[in-house]
């Protein structure tokens, strides 16, 4: 049997658009979801709304359920909350999260799901994805009780491995970032806030996420020696400059990165469906709602975009809500 369902597509970088679609199935080993809420991530899907995504980068920035190319048309996405409608009995009628893009319904294998936990609302589960990149990214940091730790750009990212060190014993954490009104959400997830300024040096790890030169400058300069940058931050197509010449190598600092892509090599036991599973157990935290910054309707998208990525809203995480949910 044959449904109807609305996508959200980027047409061309900077114009996006409503499609209709006509869904098949579920067959077996499928579900159909009906969406309650997406997120909009807005660094990297502005990036791609902008067409940001270089060439070189085009297969391995793909989306889970992307249709389309870069840099457009293209439907792009992966925070997606619903409920599934069919489907095997034990799955009918529960919550799940899928790494789906923005689409009033859909169809996909039931192992392309998980289900959230009872404990977390739906509306606060679209952080899971966000928070799955915090967790592999602590894999790869690997902090240790009593660390000087920094988390300079206070954007979804950074704010989520904030969250999360801030239940580490013994750290001493600030977040760091530019934008003086970050220091509010900072509150809200207990963590101290500094200006790039007034950051606090000696750190033994700091996480980068600004996705800029100077916060990546800054980081080198607020480690203690053996410290450790972990670059979060994702630069589409721009170059950046670093000071690889000052006191980089007397002071034996390392930069590596961490991708979500990749579960963390420390962790090569686990499963990308185990560290999705632990993400969304660690949203039973309702300080993290503190990181959905506001809420608008599906069908608000194609003017809604625009406006996050110029900067006129200034969202962490941006929530799409679908139907009748309040």
């Amino acid at each position: 049997m044959n449904s109807s369902a609305r996508a959200f597509w980027l047409r061309s970088p900077g114009h996006g658009e409503l499609r209709d679609v006509t869904l098949t199935g579920p067959g077996e080993g499928e579900v159909l979801v009906r969406s309650l809420y997406s997120g909009v991530s807005r660094g990297t899907e502005t990036l791609v709304f902008r067409g940001g995504v270089p060439e070189s980068q085009h297969a391995v920035m793909r989306a889970p359920f992307q249709e389309g190319e870069f840099p457009g048309p293209v439907k792009y996405g992966y925070l997606n909350v619903g409920v599934v409608e069919q489907g095997p009995d034990e799955l009918i009628g529960r919550t799940v999260f899928c790494l789906y893009p923005h689409q009033t319904r859909y169809v996909v294998p039931v192992s392309a799901v998980t289900v959230v936990p009872e404990r977390v609302p739906p509306a606060r589960a679209v952080l899971a994805g966000t928070v799955e990149t915090a967790v592999n990214a602590l894999w790869d940091a690997a902090p240790l009780i009593g660390d000087r730790i920094a988390v300079i750009g206070g954007g979804m990212v950074g704010c989520s491995v904030a969250a999360l060190l801030a239940r580490f014993p013994g750290v001493r954490l600030q977040l760091v970032d530019a934008d003086p009104a970050r220091a509010k959400t900072a509150e809200a997830l207990g963590v101290d806030f500094a200006a790039p300024e007034d950051a606090l040096d000696g750190c033994d790890l700091v996480v980068h996420a600004s996705a800029t030169e100077q916060g990546l400058t800054r980081a080198l300069e607020l480690l203690a020696p053996e410290g450790t940058v972990l670059e979060l931050s994702w630069y589409g197509d721009r170059r950046i400059a670093l000071p690889l010449g000052e006191a980089f190598h007397s002071r034996r600092l390392t930069v590596r990165s961490s991708q979500v892509g990749t579960v963390s090599p420390r962790r090569s036991g686990r499963s990308y469906a185990d560290r999705l599973a632990l993400s969304l157990d660690l949203l039973a935290d309702p300080a993290l709602d503190a990181l959905i910054t506001g809420e608008s309707a599906f069908e608000e998208l194609p003017e809604l975009l625009p406006k996050l990525a110029s900067g006129e809203i200034p969202a962490l995480c941006h929530r799409v809500r679908y139907g009748d949910n309040r």
